[in-house]
């Protein structure tokens, strides 16, 4: 029994730490951060997977947390569908690491390594390991030269660039 409980806290606590090599932004202003993104790029992933004209958007919540809002049309299905969630701080505020859960007490990492600090125009996340890739920004289209800034960041950090989802927004 005393196994399975410290086995149980690794592998939670291992689910909000952050990958090797990969450092989060500092001088992160959530104030800043709020509100909608669009997701330009990602890695696949099942509660993704198939989705287009996916969106972010983050607003404060009253215990000081940030209430997660991922929404998405699945081609498939013919659907819209969204997930609501929460984030916390990890450490200080100060720094773009977070923890994010949409299921129940389960966290996952929600590491922005990359942030536009001076509009907060686009920024680069990952979670827990490189089997999580996010490109998010303010506007449903970016340039090429920021599409290939993130590919080449992506490829040097040790991310499966052959493997990115390019998402359809329109």
């Amino acid at each position: 029994m005393r196994l399975w409980l410290v086995l149980t806290v690794f592998l939670l606590s291992a689910c909000t730490s952050l990958p090797k090599g990969i450092e989060p932004v500092g001088e992160f202003e959530l104030p800043k951060y709020l509100g909608t993104w669009y997701e330009i790029a990602r890695l696949d992933h099942s509660f993704e997977r198939g989705m287009e004209q996916v969106t972010a958007n983050y607003e404060m919540r009253e215990d000081g947390g940030v209430k997660v809002t991922n929404r998405g049309f699945k081609t498939e299905e013919q659907i819209w569908n969204s997930a609501d969630g929460k984030a916390f701080f990890v450490d200080d505020e100060s720094i773009g690491y977070l923890k994010v859960s949409f299921f129940g007490p389960f966290y996952g990492s929600y590491v922005v390594y990359e942030l536009d600090k001076e509009g907060y125009q686009y920024a680069f996340i990952t979670s827990y390991n490189r089997d999580y890739l996010w490109f998010l920004s303010r506007t449903p289209e970016v340039s090429d030269a920021l599409k290939q800034q993130f590919t080449e960041q992506a490829k040097q950090l040790g991310f499966s660039v052959e493997q990115i989802i390019w998402v359809k927004q329109v």
